[in-house]
């Protein structure tokens, strides 16, 4: 039996493994494509808005390209030069006003490294342009503070003395040129007092923004990065593909030749007195002669840098009569990424579970955490997670890298019911192979059963006809004198009714297991039924050695109940006989039947015996057909095993309900009848 049950569990688990390990690598690729799914569309997200902000850029930064030399001056010419109308430059107002984000302002440095910006006119006439001393302060501050960050970085000299830089871009402006058409000048002696510096290497600071990526350059950045690109620690468990620059190159070749160096006839005005009798000339809108000086200028692209102060700068070349200008606009990094870069980010979907990371020219500056995570970084090595998409903006921002790592990979719109799939799939796999087992187990242990019945009943058919036909040859022979032939026959007798018994059992069970059983229920009263039980159990437990015990509580009121005597007799057999087998070896060799009502609905049979009872394991299975408690090679009782099965059964075809208890000492089994 032990080694039929090890089959069986050999068979089931191979059978378990047979279904698992298919059904779990289907499922298992099914999510990792919905997960690549949700990663691939995760990705396009990112490239959707990476062109997004690269476009964005690109727009603001075409439209700074088309200012003219001369807006980075305070005064310009407006409309037709023959008109004569001076206007304020659209970069002189302030607070500063432009659409690139985090700008702090416009500058611009000559030739000879003299910083300028566009903030303030000439000085002493700033009242005639409706400039108080109030705003006078602040734009002179703005002004020094874009010159000290300059300085800090070294794109422009120090001065000796402090001056008004505003007063150069005006002199500067208004000063003469050799190719044009000035009558007169005006004389310039006296107004420069900043230290000399060669021409050829005044712009070369600029020149070395363009080649920062030197690694000797690198030491000496001060920036507050976080470390280098190549220190995330991201992984790439998702094969990337399509991961090229989300700009086409049709796209890239228009914007190059967008972005081609221009020429524009540049004018500026030439005053014939100084600077603020010219500007209360102007506004008090008398009419004077203003020379205009026209020229041709080169304007090359603009470039983008990140300054060692942590700032970025655009700045542009610009050639002027074989002199070189870079003019240029500083940013706030803070400002211009948080602006451009990290609400454009916070406003999409991506967000919730994404980081992006800015970088320039592979150093980390900052981390935008997602939505879904509140972490601040202090290095590169500290984000972790999965690559989602990396990329480079255009020019002139191709140095600037938006990096994106997943922290969360959603499983994709359909994992839902792909989980819920596996978890029937698997209730149903594992819950099938535990009833198969089950009932391939109560199977085993039933043909076991039907083994032992068949050798029980064999045996218990094999004795008595052994001891009548001995003790029948022996009458026969007349080898019993007359003592011993009384003796004999009540064997034979007893004998007899046992197989009898036996024999009904048989019948009986197979009758049930055919359904082919006729039950007649009649009303029967208390009292007929225990005077059929004393007749029945009278020579039954005297040749036992038993004492039959009879208590009938129903006497006095005379209850009928609706029973099929023959098959209650058979029941009461049973019990008694079972009780016989199991208290032979008993000090009380008595055996009681108990009749009582119960809250006048039912009446209730017991059947008591002075043996050992039975264990407490062992309560429930006693009913179960075969089973035997005892061992078959230890077994110390007769029996088949079906006796108290077909008592359960015959009392449940009655209407009726079975128990046992426990007594001390003793066993006691009940049949509960309901009254109509």
């Amino acid at each position: 039996m032990k080694n039929k049950l090890n089959n069986l569990r050999l068979i089931l688990g191979l059978f378990f493994l047979a279904l698992a390990i298919p059904t779990t690598i289907l499922i298992y690729q099914a999510l990792s494509q919905m997960k690549w799914e949700a990663f691939r569309q995760h990705q396009v997200m990112a490239e959707e808005l990476s062109t997004r902000i690269d476009k964005r850029l690109n727009q603001l930064i075409a439209e700074e390209e088309k200012r003219s030399f001369a807006d980075y001056a305070f005064l310009n010419i407006a409309g037709n030069m023959r008109n004569n109308i001076l206007q304020r430059s659209p970069l002189s107002t302030f607070p500063v006003e432009a659409d690139l984000p985090g700008v702090l302002g416009y500058f611009q440095v000559d030739a000879e490294g003299e910083f300028s910006t566009p903030l303030l006119p000439a000085q002493g006439s700033e009242q005639s342009f409706g400039i108080n001393q109030d705003e006078k302060q602040q734009r002179m501050a703005l002004q020094q503070r874009i010159q000290q960050i300059l300085s800090q970085n070294q794109l422009v000299k120090q001065t000796k003395k402090d001056r008004q830089p505003a007063r150069k871009n005006e002199v500067m402006a208004l000063s003469p040129s050799p190719a044009t058409d000035i009558v007169a000048a005006p004389d310039l002696s006296g107004i420069m007092v900043e230290e000399e510096i060669d021409s050829d290497t005044a712009q070369a600071a600029f020149d070395s923004l363009e080649r920062r990526d030197d690694s000797s350059q690198r030491e000496q950045r001060i920036t507050q990065s976080l470390g280098r690109v190549e220190e995330l620690k991201l992984k790439s468990q998702f094969e990337q593909q399509a991961r090229s620059a989300p700009i086409e190159s049709s796209k890239q070749i228009f914007l190059d030749e967008k972005r081609a160096v221009r020429k524009e006839q540049t004018m500026l005005p030439e005053p014939l007195q100084t600077a603020p009798v010219m500007a209360k000339a102007i506004t008090s809108a008398e009419q004077q002669t203003i020379r205009i000086t026209t020229f041709e200028s080169e304007l090359d692209p603009f470039s983008f840098s990140l300054l060692d102060s942590g700032h970025f700068v655009l700045f542009r070349k610009v050639w002027r009569n074989g002199a070189r200008y870079t003019q240029g606009i500083l940013f706030d990094q803070q400002a211009f990424v948080q602006d451009v870069i990290e609400s454009t980010f916070k406003e999409t979907a991506l967000s919730d579970m994404s980081n992006l990371v800015l970088a320039f020219q592979g150093e980390v500056l900052s981390v935008i955490s997602g939505r879904s995570s509140r972490q601040l970084y202090s290095s590169a090595a500290e984000l972790q997670g999965e690559l989602l998409y990396q990329t480079r903006l255009s020019a002139p921002l191709a140095e600037v890298e938006l990096i994106y790592s997943i922290n969360r990979l959603p499983s994709g719109p359909g994992a839902k019911v792909v989980t819920w799939v596996t978890l029937i799939l698997a209730i149903v796999l594992i819950g099938g192979c535990y009833l198969f087992y089950r009932l391939g187990k109560r199977q085993l242990t039933l043909a076991q059963q039907q083994q032992d019945f068949v050798s029980a009943v064999s045996h218990e058919l094999k004795t008595p006809l052994t001891s009548i036909r001995m003790y029948g040859e022996m009458l026969r022979e007349g080898w019993a004198d007359e003592t011993k032939k009384r003796q004999y026959y009540d064997y034979i007798f007893d004998e007899s009714e046992r197989l009898t018994r036996l024999i009904n059992n048989v019948l009986q069970l197979a009758r049930m297991n055919r359904h082919d059983m006729q039950i007649e229920l009649t009303p029967v009263s208390v009292i007929e039924i225990m005077d059929t039980i004393r007749s029945k159990l009278t020579s039954q437990l005297e040749h036992s050695g038993f004492e039959l015990k009879l208590i009938d509580d129903c006497k006095q009121s005379g209850e009928k109940i609706k029973i099929d005597l023959d098959l209650f007799t058979q029941i009461i057999i049973n019990l008694v006989d079972n009780a016989i087998k199991f208290s032979r070896s008993a000090e009380i060799k008595q055996i009681e039947v108990h009749c009582s009502r119960r809250n006048k609905q039912s009446v209730i049979f017991r059947v008591r015996d002075y043996g050992p009872g039975i264990a407490k394991d062992q309560m429930k299975k006693i009913f179960q057909l075969f089973y035997r408690a005892e061992n078959e090679l230890t077994r110390q009782t007769v029996g088949t095993g079906i006796g108290l099965a077909l008592v359960q059964q015959l009392a449940r075809h009655m209407d009726a309900k079975v128990d046992v208890i426990n007594r001390q000492p003793g066993a006691e089994f009940s049949i509960e009848f309901r009254l109509d």
